[in-house]
């Protein structure tokens, strides 16, 4: 990663010991940060068909991967909405015309005007909001949904036999190894918060929470990828710590926890 690309990281300005987990994984050259990894958000495009005839929001886009992948279906119009001015920023830089934006501001609260798009979409963001804020960002997407659009998540689902000592657990667990108070639904959860603001789900399909597993890397990454990640892991050793606790905190619970995919629709 050239020193250019570096300053549009997100939290660089953060100490690697408290900076959220997303952001360690950006720092040491991670570009895929979906608990489903590539495959899961390759099926989560599939699945919402975006055309060009399509105008598409997409709630904290970070490093912009999915966003170029959306990009090359070449919808009428794309508006990606970010909080952290750096990521904005790199994503805005893969932005060409005068139909596709970046808004600077919160999926809770976008200040777009209301059936202002075909499909919405966001990926690893609710899972780290409570309650309320997972409500209000799914009144947000279904307020700029036109009739019959169509909404994307990709998120962690925690198994639904979990009881609610190993959800406390696996949260507490989460939150001391990532930074983030991150509260995972239950697919059948996800899909009563969608339908609270009129969505129906229409697919949906899990993968293993597989992060930091050596056959995911390698597949979200490529090898150069793997072996810059490696190398920066040597180099930069509070970071190294932060990686393998998240990672032993994902082995611990990986029977509690998958990648999930949600499409939904917004009633005609």
């Amino acid at each position: 990663m050239t020193t250019a690309e570096m300053a549009l990281l997100p939290g660089q300005h953060l100490d690697a010991a408290s900076m959220p987990g997303h952001w360690v994984l950006a720092r040491l050259g991670k570009t895929v940060l979906r608990p489903g990894g590539l495959g899961l958000t390759r099926a989560l495009l599939d699945h919402l068909a975006i055309g060009c005839a399509d105008t598409v929001v997409e709630f904290a886009p970070g490093l912009g991967v999915t966003a170029r992948q959306t990009l090359a279906h070449r919808p009428a119009a794309y508006t990606a909405v970010e909080r952290d001015p750096a990521a904005a920023t790199r994503v805005r830089s893969y932005l060409v015309g005068e139909q596709q934006q970046v808004v600077v501001g919160t999926a809770q609260d976008t200040g777009l005007p209301p059936s202002a798009a075909s499909v919405v979409y966001g990926e690893a963001l609710l899972t780290m909001q409570s309650a309320a804020g997972k409500a209000a960002i799914v009144a947000e997407a279904a307020r700029l949904l036109l009739p019959g659009g169509r909404y994307g998540l990709h998120e962690i689902a925690v198994a639904d036999t979990a009881s609610a000592a190993q959800r406390a657990s696996l949260e507490a667990d989460l939150l001391g190894a990532i930074k983030v108070g991150a509260r995972p639904l239950s697919r059948s959860e996800w899909v009563s918060l969608l339908a609270t603001q009129g969505l129906r789900v229409v697919h949906h399909q899990v993968a293993p929470m597989a992060l930091l597993e050596p056959r995911r890397l390698l597949a979200d990454e490529g090898l150069r990828g793997v072996l810059r990640f490696g190398f920066n892991l040597l180099a930069q050793p509070v970071c190294r710590r932060r990686v393998l606790q998240m990672r032993q905190v994902f082995r611990k619970h990986r029977h509690l926890m998958t990648a999930i995919l949600l499409v939904a629709t917004k009633a005609a």
